[in-house]
């Protein structure tokens, strides 16, 4: 369950890389596919509790549909 009260959530982003099926057609991209079923290998922490990150690593690894997609900064 979701606790709502931030002095008791925790809280770690991390990165990882994942290939992607780039295609390019007369000199432009036209489709990127992001292949998001590769297991979590080798994750940095970016910011926050790295002391979470193997619990968050499970979670963002078990299966759940994750919630969106950003690409760039």
């Amino acid at each position: 369950m979701f606790d709502e009260n931030p002095s008791t959530s925790r809280r770690v982003v991390f990165q990882y890389l994942v290939p992607v099926h780039v295609e390019v057609e007369d000199g432009l991209v036209s489709r990127v596919v992001v292949i998001d079923e590769t297991p979590v290998r080798d994750p940095n922490v970016v910011e926050g509790d790295a002391a979470y990150l193997t619990e968050a690593v499970a979670a963002a690894d078990d299966g759940q549909p994750w919630p969106s997609w950003q690409f760039g900064y």
